[in-house]
């Protein structure tokens, strides 16, 4: 059995975040971990890592089909993993700020996570 207060910072947590939509008029919040991100630097690196060539390479057409694969990327942490391994993977050398920005845009384009 948990005790009444466990449930307490739950519920503040909830209602801060519902107040500040609200009061913000934004029916979109962005998730804590892309806090901060420069969207515009993510969008240059994007250009320059060639993602959406290696992408559309990988899955067909415009490449796009790749950002929903069924169940793989369900939270903004496994997004920003999955760009850290192609990060990895290509050797891109991106700084881990620079890997949060680029996830940043993916979500914001994509994923939509709040």
């Amino acid at each position: 059995m948990t005790s009444p207060n466990h449930s307490k910072p739950i519920l503040r947590a909830a209602l801060g975040a519902s107040l500040l939509a609200f009061a913000g008029g934004a029916a979109w919040a962005e998730p804590a971990i892309f806090k901060g991100a420069d969207l515009k630097q993510g969008e240059q690196l994007i250009a320059q890592g060639k993602c959406t060539q290696c992408h559309a390479s990988k899955v067909g057409g415009d490449g796009s089909a790749i950002y929903n694969p069924k169940g793989k990327i369900s939270e903004p942490g496994l997004l920003r993993g999955m760009v850290e391994q192609c990060n990895s993977t290509l050797n891109l050398q991106m700084f881990p700020e620079e890997v949060t920005h680029v996830a940043a845009v993916l979500n914001r384009d994509h994923y939509k996570f709040k």
